[in-house]
């Protein structure tokens, strides 16, 4: 069964998440990936044991994040700096589809890199450019990670409760955006190149994902002039709010259009005489007194398991769930159904559980297909298939240092 990116070929140059992730995500859907590392340094996400206080560390050294990274993909070592490292990677740029980088433009430079050099080896290429904060602008060559979107984009003052710091979300957030993101561009790319033939270049950022993430807050404080205030339980909008049961398990509830759904509601908690308070008669008015609703709606909440609840709302038709927690998600019967978890076996670690495709096709099925690769592990596969290099010049190019 062919999968969508069946007979594309991806050339990556790139480090820690945004960028790999990215193709990434292209192996799930059927791409070749070809991920080219520095001899003996490789990505820097390889060795990475721990961020802050979060672990990083597997068995034999490997590192989690590289792992998650770098799935689908054959890594092959050069050393681009050298002449003939450079010369073997314009080799597999000829015949490749996309080219990947998240280099600074200021190093893309230097190691003749750019869009304007590769193009010239394969017009066809659809050369995939990943930066922090974009290709224009002042701060177009600076650095950034994950957290420097959530920061920017003003996403950490999109969550947490009205009045707290900014909250920053774990983990990775602002980054698999501007993976999803850059594979999206990408293969739309692929798409106008089978249409009028020619290739192109794509610039992404994770500030511009992190940004398309908050659309509707941006649509909002620019088209109807309103700052979005952030979310404050006790005196929120009582039908878009989280309450707690008697197990100490939270659920959301998201009720609109709410004059529709107050009576069912009211019948679901078991309160029928609220629908008729005067205090909550109108949708305006719940919202207007939700102070004092979300406090009668938590008492009523508490008397309850979770389970009970998700039960009872599914029974009135009411839109609801668990608020899970990530060590929970494989128990969720619904995640499983749909594969969003999968059960994988990794060379390494054996049977494990992974993140799967976040959709379907009816044609195929997408998702991990080989565990990251070790440094270099297809070095001598791609240059010998690919470059149409011989044994013994891959060996004379290891000894130098090149490979």
């Amino acid at each position: 069964m062919r999968l969508p990116l069946d007979g594309i070929r991806v050339v990556e140059c790139a480090i820690f998440h945004a960028g790999p992730g990215t193709s990434a995500i292209m192996g799930d859907l059927g791409a070749e990936v070809i991920k080219i590392e520095q001899p003996e340094v490789g990505d820097p996400i390889r060795w990475v044991q721990r961020i802050g206080r979060i672990p990083m560390t597997l068995a034999g050294g490997k590192s989690v994040f590289f792992e998650g990274s770098n799935r689908n993909k054959k890594s092959v070592t050069l050393n681009l700096r050298e002449e003939k490292g450079y010369e073997a990677l314009c080799r597999l740029i000829k015949d490749a589809d996309v080219f990947l980088i998240n280099f600074r433009q200021p190093a893309i430079k230097e190691m003749k890199l750019t869009y304007d050099e590769l193009r010239k080896i394969n017009p066809r290429l659809i050369y995939a450019s990943i930066s922090a904060f974009g290709a224009k602008g002042p701060d177009k060559d600076q650095g950034g990670f994950d957290y420097q979107g959530q920061a920017r984009s003003g996403l950490m003052y999109s969550m947490g409760e009205e009045g707290a710091p900014p909250v920053g979300c774990q983990f990775g957030l602002a980054d698999q955006a501007t993976a999803f993101n850059a594979c999206h561009q990408i293969v739309v790319a692929l798409l106008a190149r089978e249409r009028f033939g020619e290739g192109q270049a794509i610039s992404v950022s994770i500030l511009g994902s992190s940004l398309n993430m908050l659309y509707f807050n941006m649509l909002i404080t620019y088209l109807a002039k309103i700052t979005v205030p952030r979310h404050d339980r006790a005196n929120e909008y009582p039908m878009r709010n989280y309450y707690k049961s008697s197990d100490d398990r939270w659920l959301m509830m998201t009720l609109t259009p709410p004059d529709r759904h107050w009576p069912p509601l009211c019948e679901a908690l078991g309160k029928p005489d609220l629908e008729k308070d005067p205090r909550f008669a109108t949708d305006e008015l719940r919202l207007k007194n939700s102070t004092e609703l979300v406090k009668i709606i938590d008492e009523v909440f508490a008397t309850r398991p979770l389970a009970e609840w998700l039960k009872i709302f599914k029974d009135h038709d009411l839109f609801c769930c668990a608020v899970n927690r990530l060590d929970e998600l494989h128990e969720d019967p619904q995640v499983v159904a749909n594969d969003y978890i999968i059960d994988f076996k990794h060379p390494a670690f054996g049977e494990i559980k992974l993140p799967g495709y976040p959709a379907q096709f009816s044609g195929c099925k997408p998702g991990p297909r080989t565990a990251a690769p070790d440094l270099g592990e297809h070095t001598d596969e791609i240059l010998t298939s690919i470059g149409g290099y011989t044994k013994e010049e891959i060996a004379s190019m290891r000894e130098k240092g090149i490979a």
